[in-house]
């Protein structure tokens, strides 16, 4: 009893091409959308500056902004 070895047809080895560069290019697309995230967070870290009373101040009074540019002229817009 000889055993006979299938080898693929052409067809077959076309379609395995094609499904692994299909894989290849979703990995590589998706490989890059990460790296580009991750790029845009880093740069995008962001600061801001709050307004609000901090806990230490409990007794809910109102305080000017403290302004360092006094001798500076203030303009005023009407």
């Amino acid at each position: 009893m000889k055993k006979m070895m299938n080898t693929p047809t052409l067809e077959e080895e076309t379609n395995v091409a094609v499904i692994g560069a299909v894989i290849a290019v979703v990995l590589v697309t998706l490989l890059s959308v990460i790296v580009l995230i991750i790029i845009y967070m880093y740069k995008n870290k962001g600061t801001y500056r709050t307004y609000e009373h901090r806990e230490a101040d409990r007794e809910g009074s109102v305080q000017m902004e403290d302004l360092s540019n006094k001798g500076e002229k203030e303009e005023y817009f009407i």
